[in-house]
C-alpha cells in the first residue's frame, strides 16, 4: 500500500486499522467506512461492498457562494473539527428542470453547492495514481455530479483516481454586471462557474496526494459544456500547471454556435436583468432570494449568461489564444458522436427531400449552397436525411471540436488523438416501429464510465465491448498520454499524415478522415 495514504483509517468491528500495511482482500471486503485527513479536516468515506472501490462524496472545495459571495470568485473552504461524513453527494447548483435525461441523486438544487467527489481503488496498485477530473455537461444551465451515468467506481478500477465537481450554472455561474467588474479586483465579471473549476483543480493539486493520487499527473475530461470547459481551461492562463492532459467529448468554445460573448455584451445584459427585477444595484440583487433570481432568469426571453471574454479567465477569444499558441500545451484526446444533432433542426416540419435540403442550404449559406451539396450530398431522400443529420451535428458541436484539434495541431506542442463515437444505442422494447438506432449527443457517457446499467436499455455484448474499450483508452491516456495499450486496436495520433480518426464501435479501427472537406467548408463559411 502506498505510503502517501498512511494517514487513512479503516474502521471495522469498532477497531481502527492504520492503512500503512497491505490488508488482505478478505479483510477489505468487510470494511465499510474509511477515514482520510485532508488540509481542512478528516473525511469519512465508504468502501464498496465488493471491497474494490473507496469513495468520498460531498467534499467542500470552496466556501458556499451565498450572500455577499454570490457572483464572486470562489473563496477557500472553511476547516472543520471532528470527522465530516463524505458518503452523500452535495447539493447540485441552482437550476431548473432542463434536460429529461438528467437523473440526480442529491438533495436538490442550492446555492451552497461547491462540492466534489472522489473514487479510487481500495487497494491501489501503485504509489501515485493518475488522476482524472470529470466536468459534466448541461449547456452551463443544468447538470450535477450525482447522475448515475457519471459514477466513476468502475472507471477507477482501471487504476485511476477520479474526481468530479459541481460548478455554478446559468445566472449564478455566469452573470456579469459593471458593478461586479469594478469590485472584482481583476476588472472582470462572469465566468464564476469556470473559476469554480479552477478552484477544484487547485484543491486536487493541494490535497490529492494524501489520497494516493499524483498531483503532477492530472487529466481533465468532460462532455458537451464539460468539453467546452476543458477547451476553455486549456486556453486560460489561470489553469496553467493544474493539469497535464485533456479529453474533450463533444464541444469547444469555437465557431459561431458556441461563441463566447464579450464582457461588454454580458455587462449590458446584466444591467437589463437587474432593471427587470427592480434591482438597481448588486447589493439589491444579492438580497434577492435564489429562487426568485432563478425563476426570473428562466423566463422566456430572459437574457442567457454563459462563458464570456472577461479579460481574466479568458484574456482573449479561445480562437485567438490557440492561434497565437498561448494555450496550455497539454496532450489532447477529443472527438464527437455520429449523431450529435437531428435532421429536424435543418428541415423543421418539412419532408426530408433533396429539394428541401437544397432550399435549406440556400437559406443557411446563400450562394455557397452548391458547395454544401458537394460535401453534404442529397441526391436521394435517404441521403438528404443523412446529410441533414450530419450538418445539424456539425453546426451544433462537431465543427467546434474539429477546430479545437486543428488549432492544437498547428500551434500546440503535444500529441492530439481524435475519435468518432459510432456505437448506436439499442432501441428500447417500446420504441416506435419507424425508430432508428443512433449515437446521439451524450450517449457515450455511460460507455466511458462503464455504467451501461445506469440506463434501462437492452444492452448487447457489443455495447459492453465498446464500453470496455473506451474505458481502457481513456484511462491509458490518463496514465501515459497515449490511449494505446496491449490488446487494443492501434490508435494513431491525429496529424497531417492522413488525419487519422479512431472509430469507436463494435468493430473499432482507425482510418483517415473522410469528412475533412465538410469542416474545411464550414470553417470558410463562417
Amino acid at each position: 500500500m502506498s505510503g502517501t495514504i498512511t494517514t487513512s483509517l479503516l474502521k471495522t468491528g469498532g477497531y481502527a486499522l492504520l492503512l500503512g500495511v497491505l490488508l488482505p482482500h478478505c479483510v477489505l471486503a468487510q470494511l465499510k467506512y474509511v477515514e482520510q485527513r485532508t488540509a481542512n479536516g478528516v473525511l469519512e468515506g465508504v468502501v464498496s461492498a465488493d471491497g474494490k472501490v473507496r469513495t468520498f462524496k460531498g467534499i467542500p472545495y470552496a466556501a458556499p457562494p451565498v450572500g455577499a459571495l454570490r457572483w464572486q470568485a470562489p473563496q477557500p473552504a472553511a476547516a472543520w473539527t471532528g470527522v465530516r461524513k463524505a458518503t452523500e453527494y452535495g447539493a447540485r447548483c441552482m437550476q431548473t428542470r432542463v434536460f429529461a435525461d438528467m437523473i440526480f441523486h442529491d438533495s436538490g438544487p442550492s446555492e451552497d453547492c461547491l462540492y466534489l467527489n472522489l473514487w479510487m481503488p481500495a487497494v491501489p496498485a501503485q504509489a501515485k495514481l493518475p488522476v482524472m477530473v470529470w466536468i459534466y455537461g448541461g449547456g452551463f444551465v443544468a447538470g450535477a455530479t450525482s447522475e448515475p451515468r457519471q459514477d466513476a467506481g468502475n472507471l477507477s478500477k482501471k487504476g485511476v483516481l477520479v474526481v468530479s465537481m459541481n460548478y455554478r450554472l446559468g445566472i449564478f455561474g455566469f452573470f456579469a454586471h459593471p458593478a461586479l467588474t469594478k469590485e472584482s479586483g481583476h476588472d472582470a465579471a462572469g465566468n464564476y462557474g469556470l473559476l469554480d473549476q479552477v478552484a477544484a483543480l487547485k484543491w486536487v493539486r493541494d490535497n490529492i496526494a494524501v489520497f494516493g493520487g499524483d498531483p503532477d499527473n492530472v487529466t481533465i475530461f468532460g462532455e458537451s459544456a464539460g468539453s467546452i470547459s476543458v477547451n476553455a481551461l486549456m486556453a486560460s492562463p489561470l489553469a496553467k500547471g493544474l493539469f497535464r492532459r485533456a479529453i474533450g467529448e463533444s464541444g469547444a468554445l469555437l465557431g459561431d454556435t458556441l461563441r463566447a460573448q464579450t464582457r461588454v455584451e454580458t455587462e449590458k445584459a446584466g444591467v437589463g436583468f437587474g432593471k427587470a427585477l427592480g434591482a438597481d444595484s448588486i447589493e439589491a440583487l444579492r438580497a434577492k432570494p435564489a429562487d426568485e433570481i432563478l425563476q426570473a432568469a428562466s423566463k422566456p426571453g430572459a437574457a442567457r449568461f454563459s462563458a464570456n471574454i472577461d479579460g481574466y479567465f479568458l484574456p482573449e477569444t479561445v480562437e485567438a489564444i490557440f492561434t497565437a499558441g498561448k494555450q496550455n500545451n497539454v496532450t489532447l484526446l477529443a472527438g464527437w458522436n455520429a449523431d450529435e444533432g437531428s435532421y429536424r433542426s435543418i428541415f423543421g416540419k418539412e419532408d426530408a427531400t433533396p429539394e428541401n435540403f437544397l432550399a435549406r442550404a440556400r437559406a443557411l449559406y446563400g450562394d455557397k449552397a452548391e458547395t454544401v451539396l458537394k460535401v453534404y450530398p442529397a441526391t436521394t431522400a435517404a441521403q438528404a436525411k443523412r446529410s441533414a443529420q450530419d450538418l445539424a451535428g456539425d453546426r451544433f458541436i462537431g465543427f467546434s471540436t474539429w477546430k479545437w484539434m486543428e488549432l492544437q495541431l498547428k500551434t500546440g506542442k503535444a500529441p492530439v488523438y481524435r475519435y468518432r463515437f459510432e456505437q448506436t444505442l439499442p432501441l428500447p422494447p417500446d420504441a416506435a416501429p419507424d425508430a432508428e438506432a443512433t449515437a446521439p449527443h451524450a450517449s457515450e457517457i455511460e460507455f466511458v464510465f462503464q455504467v451501461l446499467s445506469s440506463r434501462k436499455l437492452p444492452w448487447r455484448p457489443e455495447d459492453r465491448k465498446v464500453s470496455e474499450l473506451m474505458g481502457s483508452y481513456w484511462t491509458n491516456f490518463a496514465k501515459t498520454g497515449d490511449p494505446n495499450g496491449e490488446g487494443l486496436p492501434k490508435w494513431p495520433a491525429y496529424s497531417q499524415d492522413g488525419y487519422q480518426v479512431m472509430h469507436l464501435r463494435a468493430d473499432p479501427g482507425a482510418a483517415p478522415d473522410e469528412q475533412r472537406a465538410r469542416y474545411l467548408f464550414l470553417d470558410g463559411a463562417r
